[in-house]
């Protein structure tokens, strides 16, 4: 999806920048989004539902590993496989095309592991909290649908962030979903290059958010588990 918003705001910019973006601008931002969604993804919202639905989970109950880490290890070991089959193309083509468009400061490419870990980590514990309500209902996967068609919008793996009015952007600057994509996506592409410190503070918000999200998850879980009931023989 972000190779074809690219086609579609380079077309848009080809006349005119569209604010602070540019055709070339476009094309660092949605290639960095590219490779930002492929190593910050995450399944285990689905998976929770189709082990609580099927009584699957009281295998993964069992063994001496928690089942929520389990998950995590799971989604963790997709990761290189994703990287090598969909990042090295966009990889290249970012280095070629608009590598004069990434950061060159170091200390902005000592923050964006970190930045990739909270994004990571914020996608999965969402996923951990919203996969523990199919505990009391049916199935949980509407609402994470409903979770991830706003997630799109707002995280900027649509839209930059920057082109949002500035009195919705204050207000995406308060949720998760910038902190998904968004601000590795931006630290990568140097738009902190004028003020290094100024990442400080997303960087801070972001981990504010992995720590209520974590919250969140493990209070979810504590309470799901005790409804959970399999049966067989």
């Amino acid at each position: 999806m972000p190779l074809v918003m690219l086609a579609l705001f380079s077309a848009v910019a080809r006349d005119a920048p569209l604010g602070p973006y540019g055709e070339h601008e476009f094309l660092a931002y949605f290639l960095a989004t590219f490779i930002v969604r492929q190593v910050t993804g995450s399944w285990a919202a689905w998976q929770i539902n189709v082990d609580v639905r099927q009584g699957t989970l009281a295998t993964k109950l069992l063994r001496p590993v928690h089942p929520l880490l389990t998950y995590g290890l799971e989604t963790l070991a997709s990761i290189p496989v994703r990287f090598a089959l969909a990042v090295p193309v966009a990889l290249v083509a970012l280095l070629v095309l608009a590598r004069d468009r990434l950061t060159t400061n170091p200390w902005l490419w000592l923050c964006l592991p970190v930045s990739l870990l909270g994004a990571w980590l914020i996608t999965l514990l969402i996923n951990f909290a919203v996969g523990c309500l199919a505990f009391f209902v049916d199935s949980s996967a509407r609402v994470m649908d409903i979770y991830l068609a706003a997630y799109f919008v707002f995280s900027g793996y649509l839209i930059p962030v920057d082109l949002f009015p500035a009195r919705f952007k204050g207000a995406l600057d308060l949720l998760p979903f910038r902190y998904q994509i968004g601000l590795p996506v931006d630290i990568l592409t140097a738009r902190y290059d004028l003020s290094p410190s100024a990442v400080l503070g997303p960087l801070a918000l972001q981990w504010l958010w992995v720590a209520i999200v974590g919250g969140l998850a493990t209070v979810s879980w504590r309470r799901g588990i005790k409804h959970f009931g399999a049966f067989g023989g």
